[in-house]
């Protein structure tokens, strides 16, 4: 159809008469890539009339249209008028609908944009690096480096990999706890592990069994399966590792009835104490000393002052608020904004942030020691 045939629906702002005094005028080119400015044709508006009434499910859109970035402007003015709400603060233009189909993000309606700094250069076992961070929060950034400058100056910190291997914990019921721990005894056995790993490891060439324990509830079993996964995080690749060992396991155990692939003793996404004691992900500590003149010039504070500070606030002010792993002053701030630019998963925050840091005089009380013991960064 012609363009002059067709209806055109503008929704958004109305910048007839502005005389290019708007918002979106003076802001120019940029502002008018990632405007939410959308232009919807005729055949556009019964496509939202049908979303709008249920005829047409929003799921449905991409494969119904062929095209990722008109079902995502449909959708997002169907979701405008069900709600009432407008979504121009949100933008649209400027993003690659295609890239995100089955992979990242279901029905799309839009983007939001995250600032993304730069801390450093962080000087970190005679390498160094520049730390992209993703925040809204003023002054995260420029404290973190900071930091690195004090550790650069100082002459760099060392980090050791301690333990690296990702968790899966299913859930499995049996008739009765005799049962139940029949199945435990064997998986725990020294003398089977070879023959579980092997079942284990056969979906991936990366998935390398290290360690299965179990713990009972009743005649509940849940079986913690601990395995190294590459350079990737590695939370399918476990899975189904253990969705073949369960299968193998029904041959001598066919009352075994699974409740689910995760019984939640793994634990993914929850504060937990069983990552805090026995890790998951990577088990990191890494350490520096920083010098005493740059404790003052930099840090702008006294060596006694911080190990002080460190012990009465973050040991044993979390020690009163019954912490799990977080005694610490705010690893979670830095985990996140490296987890959101870097592209990994901010809901891991939760286990990823666990950590105690310790602050010690050295060099007879001149300089710093300080330490961060992190069980289980999941990346």
């Amino acid at each position: 159809m012609e363009q002059e045939e067709e209806e055109l629906i503008v929704k958004g702002e109305d910048r007839e008469g502005c005389g290019g005094a708007c918002t979106r005028c003076k802001a120019g080119p940029l502002a008018d890539r990632l405007s939410t400015f959308v232009v919807l044709t005729e055949e556009d508006e019964e496509v939202i009339k049908s979303v709008v009434d249920g005829t047409t499910p929003s799921y449905s859109l991409e494969s119904k249209l062929g095209d990722c970035k008109r079902a995502a402007a449909i959708r997002r003015e169907a979701v405008q008028r069900m709600t009432g709400r407008s979504m121009e603060g949100l933008a649209f233009e400027g993003f690659d609908y295609e890239s995100i189909l089955g992979q990242c993000c279901e029905m799309p309606i839009g983007y939001v944009q995250v600032p993304v700094g730069v801390a450093g250069p962080l000087l970190l076992n005679g390498i160094e690096y520049v730390v992209p961070m993703a925040t809204t929060e003023g002054c995260l950034v420029a404290s973190t480096n900071r930091g690195c400058k004090a550790i650069n100056t100082s002459g760099g910190a060392t980090s050791v990999v301690l333990r690296d291997g990702m968790t899966r914990a299913p859930v499995v019921r049996f008739g009765s706890a005799k049962r139940a721990a029949e199945l435990k005894m064997f998986l725990e056995d020294p003398g089977n592990f070879d023959t579980v790993a092997v079942v284990f490891n056969r979906s991936s060439r990366f998935a390398k069994l290290q360690d299965v324990r179990c713990a009972l509830a009743g005649k509940n079993l849940y079986a913690r399966f601990m395995c190294s996964t590459g350079d990737a995080m590695g939370m399918n690749m476990v899975s189904k590792g253990v969705q073949n060992v369960l299968d193998f396991l029904r041959t001598d155990f066919p009352d075994m009835e699974v409740i689910g692939i995760s019984g939640n003793f793994c634990s993914d996404k929850k504060p937990a104490a069983i990552n805090w004691i026995e890790g998951r992900g990577k088990s990191v500590v890494c350490e520096a000393v920083i010098k005493e003149e740059v404790v003052q010039k930099v840090l702008k504070t006294t060596v006694p002052a911080l190990v002080e500070l460190n012990m009465l606030k973050n040991l044993a002010g979390s020690a009163m608020a019954g912490a799990l792993g977080g005694f610490n002053a705010h690893a979670s701030n830095i985990v996140s904004a490296i987890y959101i630019a870097t592209g990994q998963d901010p809901a891991q925050n939760v286990e990823s942030s666990h950590c105690i840091t310790m602050m010690e005089a050295v060099n007879d009380g001149k300089d710093l020691h300080v330490s961060v013991s992190m069980p289980s960064i999941e990346i």
